[in-house]
């Protein structure tokens, strides 16, 4: 981490949209990230963290088969080996972390297919804090096992009723905790969204996937890959892998967001097919209607149904460094397929 000044805006995007009385604690979170990243000793507790309890680094895996099927070398990022089976995990224990360090000791979380919720809570539990994710019912029902998971790790999942009863209502009654208790509790915020310093704070800590994605690269091949594609829903995985290569020109970056039914119906595509707007405290690219209220957006995948994304992605977009596209669920089920199977005449796997 260099001493450059935590973002606020990418361009005419982020910002912060939000009440009054949470403008101290987002100074303050400010504040102490622009301070601990570049505290040696913060930083060594997280990367011993990140190397011994979450097992980075994840290993960067030729898929064979698939290469030999679509005609070029496909390398797969693993990030499901590292623990609790996902990403999230990178940014929930250095975001535990730093509340530690600000004092705080009550968190907060959302969560869409529990997989931040899980990370949430096993940072908490790690640390001794306590956790309390808020969840939608409909995510609740299609994602039962993480449910159960943040239990038994010793966290309070809330369930939210609200609209459509997924991520974005977990998000605004997450905010609504956040706003009553914002003396003792830190949020958690899940993925590259929300108001400043929050998407440039859960950047650097996703960056880690491509920071070691790129150095991979180069060990295994000797050169940088042609393109480097991520899933899109409110964006860290992905803005945490381009970061890295965002000054290599000659690397195409791709987002894909949730097409679900297609343009013309149901979708998470709020890059492809959205409009400028404010949700969740940053101004970015959402779904929302010509009277500028949020629409509900549909993915088969819970979790990338957000009908918002990170506003470095809107700038990304606009800068035209990123293409992004929207994949529905029926070829994202049939990608999954053949990934997942090799023709008859060879075994299974990648």
């Amino acid at each position: 981490m260099s001493a450059i000044a935590v973002e606020e805006r990418f361009g005419p995007y982020g910002g912060r949209y939000v009440p009054e009385v949470l403008i101290p604690a987002l100074d303050e979170l400010t504040a102490a990230w622009s301070e601990a990243r570049d505290d040696a000793g913060f930083r060594e507790e997280l990367d011993g963290l990140l190397h011994d309890y979450v097992g980075r680094p994840t290993p960067l895996y030729l898929a064979s088969r698939l290469s030999e099927r679509v005609g070029h070398r496909v390398y797969l990022k693993r990030e499901d080996l590292a623990h609790t089976g996902a990403h999230k995990i990178n940014n929930a224990i250095g975001q535990a972390l730093l509340a530690r360090r600000m004092g705080k000791e009550r968190i907060i979380a959302e969560t869409g297919a529990g997989q931040h919720g899980v990370a949430a809570a096993t940072a908490c539990a790690l640390l001794g804090l306590e956790c309390v994710v808020y969840m939608g019912t409909e995510d609740m029902r299609r994602q039962a096992p993480n449910v159960e998971r943040m239990g038994l790790l010793g966290a309070e999942v809330r369930p939210v009723e609200a609209g459509a009863r997924t991520l974005k209502e977990a998000v605004s009654a997450a905010i609504r905790d956040w706003v009553t208790n914002v003396g003792t509790t830190h949020y958690i915020i899940g993925s590259a969204v929300g108001p400043a310093p929050y998407p440039a704070l859960v950047r650097d800590l996703q960056r880690v996937i491509g920071d070691e994605s790129r150095e991979q690269a180069l060990a295994a091949e000797g050169e940088l890959p042609a393109r480097v594609i991520a899933c899109v829903g409110g964006g860290s995985n992905a803005i945490g892998t381009f970061y890295a290569f965002i000054e290599d020109q000659g690397v195409e970056l791709i987002g894909t967001e949730a097409g679900g039914e297609g343009l013309d119906g149901h979708h998470g595509a709020s890059l492809v097919a959205g409009r400028t707007g404010v949700l969740h405290g940053a101004l970015s690219s959402v779904l929302a209607d010509a009277e500028g209220q949020i629409l509900e957006a549909h993915s088969l995948s819970a979790g990338l149904d957000y009908p918002g994304v990170g506003p470095e992605h809107a700038q990304l977009r606009d800068l035209g460094r990123a293409r992004y596209e929207a994949v529905t669920d029926a070829e994202a089920l049939r990608a999954f397929r053949e990934l997942a199977l090799s023709p008859p005449t060879q075994s299974r796997g990648f």
